[in-house]
């Protein structure tokens, strides 16, 4: 009887070690969001509350459960270990949505790609911003004070994207030049909210920075954000980060 039930375990063993053998992912899927207006890449922040990818592989189910890609903050990405297999893919991000939905739940129009990933694939989304952010001038210091000026436009002119601008946002930090909503240092950084954000589109905005450190280097960078949110988040439209070393 001894001898019966360890044969049985040494049979599940094997077979259990039999089934899980299959190879890992190893394809690729790379490229670029690129800002239609600027011609560059989306500048977002990384991780999930800035652009994100939403995966479906639609080889063996017609109801796949999905799995997201994050991007990097220069509008970059690249996932080295996807399965082989097709994918149907939606990014999200502070962009008009490339798939949009009726007040019943059915979708009016749907961009999202079909592609095939298999080896290295790469793909270069171009994308409408609900708002543009661009630098004035460089930072400059006074009085220990970090000031900057940027220009905050409309990236689109679709009117169903077009919800007034609930904040702007100087963030600034010493650690990286990773600088978004997710990594800026509170004590020094400051923000618009109200009537001032609502009319900062189609100007020019200035903010100045609470008091910061002689000899220190910081990283700045401006964030603004429209009363819509992607996939569940109100995500920021941002410009390039810059570096600013205080005398």
């Amino acid at each position: 009887m001894k001898r019966l039930i360890y044969c049985i375990v040494c049979v599940l063993c094997v077979s259990s070690c039999t089934l899980d053998n299959y190879d890992g992912p190893s394809e690729t899927f790379r490229g670029t969001i690129t800002d239609s207006i600027s011609g560059r890449g989306f500048e977002t922040e990384v991780g999930d509350d800035g652009v994100q990818f939403k995966m479906l592989e639609t080889s063996y189910c017609a109801n796949p459960t999905p799995w997201f890609l994050t991007c990097c903050q220069n509008g970059t990405f690249q996932d080295t270990k996807v399965f082989n297999g097709n994918y149907n893919i939606t990014p999200y991000g502070a962009f008009v949505p490339f798939v949009e939905t009726g007040n019943n739940g059915k979708i009016t129009k749907d961009k999202s790609v079909n592609l095939k990933i298999s080896g290295t694939v790469s793909h270069n989304f171009i994308v409408e911003p609900f708002l543009e952010v661009t630098w004035v001038g460089e930072p400059t210091v006074s009085n220990n004070q970090i000031k900057v000026q940027v220009k905050i436009e409309r990236g689109t002119s679709n009117p169903n994207y077009q919800q007034k601008c609930t904040d702007v946002f100087l963030f600034i930090n010493s650690s990286s030049p990773y600088v978004s909503s997710n990594n800026y240092d509170s004590r020094i950084s400051v923000s618009l909210s109200g009537s001032a954000a609502k009319t900062a589109p189609g100007s020019v905005v200035t903010l100045t920075s609470n008091k910061v450190t002689s000899g220190m280097t910081y990283y700045v960078r401006v964030g603004a954000r429209i009363d819509y949110a992607t996939n569940g988040v109100k995500r920021y439209n941002y410009n390039e980060p810059k570096s600013i070393v205080v005398p």
